[in-house]
């Protein structure tokens, strides 16, 4: 048969599609690379290699994440030994303060792990190849080394124990047990809440509840007759209770009802511990010199026994028995005006004070005091307006003349200025101040004094040379002039208005003579 020029031999393209398929395969069981992913090794010294062999599994929060690569033993006939942990990728990293324990995975049946502590983080990993020391390993304890440790006494009581035990599960207590496995979740549940509790709220707690209570044994153990009849008593208790089985076990079916009234009433008793503790501490001096306090008020109790006599205090108190009731129904009327009073007091101290102590920020015009220092000085160039009116000397009008400026102050309204403005403080205000109608004075803001000044109102240069100018003031001169000899007709004055521009020197002669004419009148 002649193939085809050009066709391809499907064989090696076979072999080439086997070979992937196997390569795929082993990456999906092996889950690593050969010679890519080498794995990060470790060494661990510890005293004792407790049974433990190559290919035992190393974990970290009991996620297997090696295993044992190499045991060596330090010495001839030693326990001690050197294992090598091959540590792959995702145990990564490990640092130079970390742990290893060796674990067994079943109790009695040996078949042990090494459990991996990677260290604090921020600490510097450990380099391939490093060694955790002896001070950083530790080995289980074995079971044999527990029954070294009991003497023949406590074996025997150990012993008897177990007796104990086989009679009580002889004579119902299994049945018993199986009985109370309906309440031990609930049980166990408030075992870890009172188990956590005693760790305390401090690190240190625990380590000092230990300590106190070794000198609670020591002193138990100075007194052995006193702690001989300490458990005699007991059993003495015992055996009248299991005498009363019928009782007790209806108190117990009562125990869960009452726990579970009792729990919140021993919540709000623990949330309020803080505070009489902080109580307690306030109170320790008063408590320390009640002592002295008494010994010196007991005199004066003695004198007031005297003055609460049918001749002292009592007599007057049955004369005053008639205004008590008027007095109390006016300390319940006058409730309602102390309010008042207070809300009035908190006012003050709250808005007025702090504003009558500030400042008032004006660069043009900067204050020399407080606020409460500087408003007084207002009522001074208020009494000097009654100068026009005084009787004691005649009165005078001088026509204004206009400024370098006209200003337009709005509203059809202008002025004008005898120099430059550089600006408007305050400046215009487009909103009330902040102020809460539901709120009383006392929660309301406090007026704010800081202000930046504001822009000048816009102006036209005035030229008061202009002859339209000119003739606008001879006219409200003459007006002005014709209006006032009126006035002082009216009025049967002698006085004349002159109606030419005057010197200063002739204004104050004008002045030192109405003064001495007053004078001789």
């Amino acid at each position: 048969m002649t193939r085809r020029r050009g066709s391809r031999n499907p064989i090696p393209i076979a072999l080439a599609l086997i070979a992937v398929i196997l390569v795929g395969s082993y990456l999906a069981v092996a889950k690593d690379v050969p010679l890519l992913n080498e794995p990060y090794v470790i060494r661990a010294a510890f005293k004792d290699s407790s049974g433990i062999k190559k290919g035992s599994p190393v974990r970290i929060a009991g996620v297997e994440v090696g295993e044992i690569s190499k045991v060596e033993p330090t010495g001839k006939g030693a326990r001690s030994a050197t294992v090598e942990l091959a540590i792959r990728g995702e145990g990564r990293p490990i640092k130079r303060d970390a742990t290893a324990k060796i674990r067994p995975r079943i109790f009695l049946e040996g078949n042990f792990f090494v459990e991996l502590s990677p260290g604090r983080p921020g600490t510097a990993e450990l380099d391939d190849g490093g060694m955790l020391p002896v001070e950083q390993t530790a080995n289980p304890v074995q079971l044999d080394q527990v029954l070294k440790t009991l003497k023949a006494d406590v074996r025997a009581d150990l012993r008897r124990t177990f007796a104990e035990l086989a009679g009580t599960e002889g004579n119902g207590g299994a049945k018993a047990f199986n009985r109370s496995l309906d309440y031990q979740p609930a049980a166990y549940k408030f075992s870890a809440i009172v188990s956590e509790a005693l760790l305390g709220e401090k690190p240190d707690d625990l380590g000092r509840y230990i300590s106190a209570q070794g000198a609670v044994s020591e002193a138990l153990d100075a007194d052995r007759q006193a702690l001989r009849d300490l458990v005699t008593n007991f059993n003495v208790t015992t055996a009248a209770l299991a005498d009363r089985e019928a009782d007790l076990r209806v108190a117990l079916r009562e125990l869960p009802v009452t726990l579970r009234a009792a729990l919140p009433t021993l919540s709000a008793l623990n949330a309020a511990f803080p505070a009489v503790r902080s109580f307690s501490r306030a109170a320790l001096p008063g408590v320390r010199s009640t002592g002295p306090t008494v010994d010196v008020a007991l005199p004066l109790v003695r004198e007031l026994r005297g003055l609460v006599g049918p001749g002292e205090l009592r007599g007057l108190s049955e004369d005053l028995r008639t205004a008590t009731p008027p007095l109390a129904r006016f300390a319940r009327a006058s409730v309602p005006v102390l309010e008042q009073l207070r809300e009035l007091a908190s006012c003050t101290n709250e808005v007025l004070v702090p504003f009558g102590n500030d400042t008032l920020e004006d660069e043009a015009f900067p204050a020399e005091g407080k606020v409460f220092e500087e408003i007084p000085k207002s009522l001074v160039g208020l009494a000097g307006e009654s100068r026009s009116t005084d009787a004691n000397a005649q009165w005078f009008k001088v026509l204004g003349t206009g400024g370098l400026e006209t200003l337009t102050l709005g509203n059809g309204l202008f002025g004008s200025t005898a120099s430059k403005m550089r600006g408007v403080n305050p400046p215009p205000q487009t909103t009330r101040p902040p102020l809460e109608a539901d709120q009383p004075c006392e929660n309301q803001q406090a007026p704010d004094l800081r202000t930046k000044p504001g822009a000048p109102p816009r102006s036209v240069p005035t030229d008061n040379s202009s002859p339209a100018v000119r003739k606008r003031t001879a006219k409200a001169q003459s007006v002005a002039v014709e209006v006032l000899r009126d006035q002082l007709r009216a009025e049967g004055s002698d006085l004349e208005v002159v109606d030419k521009p005057i010197t200063r020197d002739e204004l104050l002669g004008g002045l030192r003579a109405l003064k001495v004419r007053g004078a001789g009148k």
